[in-house]
């Protein structure tokens, strides 16, 4: 496995990170000049004592900004360890466009890749060429360019597919989140990943930017009136090798209507069996209990990924959950086992995320990722527009260290697999 240590090799600069609030490959989370007022907002500028930009020419990654320091070099960049070293949020403070030659102010690319400013003949020249492809699939790309520069990090597929429930009867831990982002990350490395949403809330869905209103055909069909899921599944736009069952709120009557149906606690597992699709990862997010359909999901898994929140309240179920992942292992499925344990909202500068840690990683040994995922406010902010953090923003804390957790899980099972 490539790991990346606090001064090893680091995957926040690219090439190509000139786009997207990128500075130099800076994440605009990161640099300390940087102002914007929302995602497709604006480029502020703000308080005296600006610091000047220079105008880049046009790429093939797009149009961007870049800063010009004291010595005319780019800031530096923490590495994707970054989140055990500093954990604290550094807000940008000021930006603002400078004029070059005797045009007018430099057109602004905010984080969306929205303009402002007067049409230029960069822009005329732009919009002559041919139709591009769709944003969300440039900024894959560009994500990749960022994450894995060189291109030498592999993700390597498994001998079989890997179906993996992600569980934690705590809600706000971070399962969705993380399902979201994980699954992008192994999707952009090549592997074919399927993402079943199983929360009544619809927030995979959601994250990664699939309908899946009352209309849509969703996986309480496959539950309950045995629609076969070739009929439910969606391809994720503008991201490569990556699919999802949504989840509508219909979801929210399945509980009940399981109980009084033929092998309630396999129905998902029968629906799994009888697709047609192919895929490396299968990666289905929980509901917050151990109802129906959890079961359904540990009943079709072989992997169970937990999620655990670095504060003391999120330790407190983890034996109860374990003690009910036992039933099913011993009742309904041999072959169920905890995998994966991963740490998520870490702030280092708490004693307690140091002693949560600890203890998890006590208690479950080596079933726990190395990688551990900060507290983040970019991570936060990706699902309102219909983004993971691997795309929303690939050079912050929260997508370089969901970038480590796929990196890890891929490697780590290599060589294990699942039901074919």
């Amino acid at each position: 496995m490539h790991s990346y240590g606090p001064h090893g090799d680091d995957p926040t600069v690219g090439s190509a990170g000139l786009s997207k609030g990128y500075v130099d490959g800076v994440s605009r989370e990161t640099s300390p000049a940087h102002t914007l007022t929302g995602r497709g907002g604006l480029i502020e500028a703000a308080g005296a004592g600006r610091t000047p930009f220079g105008f880049v020419a046009p790429t093939a990654a797009g149009l961007g900004l870049a800063p010009a320091g004291p010595g005319g070099s780019a800031a530096s960049v923490p590495g994707p360890r970054a989140m055990a070293d500093d954990h604290a949020a550094q807000e940008p403070t000021t930006a603002m466009p400078v004029y070059e030659g005797s045009g007018g102010p430099n057109t602004i690319v905010s984080a969306a890749g929205h303009r402002a400013g007067r049409t230029t003949e960069i822009d005329s020249v732009r919009d002559s060429r041919e139709p591009e492809d769709p944003p969300l699939a440039q900024e894959a790309r560009r994500a990749v360019q960022i994450l894995n520069p060189s291109g030498e990090i592999r993700m390597p597929r498994p001998p079989r597919t890997r179906v993996f429930c992600v569980s934690n009867q705590k809600g706000g831990v971070g399962k969705t989140t993380s399902v979201v982002n994980i699954a992008v990350a192994l999707a952009l490395h090549g592997n074919r990943v399927l993402v079943i949403d199983l929360d009544p809330q619809g927030n995979a869905s959601t994250g990664l930017d699939v309908p899946h209103h009352s209309a849509i055909p969703d996986v309480y069909d496959c539950l309950v009136a045995e629609t076969p899921m070739e009929d439910v599944v969606q391809a994720v736009s503008g991201i490569p090798n990556l699919w999802c069952v949504p989840a509508t709120i219909d979801l929210a009557g399945a509980e009940i209507e399981l109980v009084s149906m033929v092998a309630r606690e396999s129905r998902l597992l029968r629906a799994l069996q009888s697709h047609s699709g192919t895929y490396d990862y299968i990666f289905i997010d929980c509901p917050p209990s151990l109802g129906l359909l959890t079961v359904n999901a540990l009943v079709a898994s072989q992997e169970v990924m937990i999620p655990i929140q670095c504060e003391y309240y999120a330790l407190e179920g983890v034996q109860q959950l374990t003690n009910n992942i036992q039933l099913v292992k011993n009742h309904l499925n041999p072959a169920l086992e905890v995998t994966t344990v991963l740490l998520t909202m870490y702030d280092r500068r708490t004693r307690l995320a140091d002693a949560v840690e600890q203890d998890v990683r006590a208690h479950f040994g080596d079933r726990v990722l190395t990688a551990v995922i900060p507290r983040n406010v970019r991570v936060s902010e990706a699902p309102s527009y219909g983004q993971s953090v691997m795309t929303y923003d690939p050079g912050s804390r929260g997508a370089t260290s969901y970038f480590e957790a796929a990196l890890e899980i891929a490697t780590r099972g290599s060589h294990v697999g699942g039901v074919g």
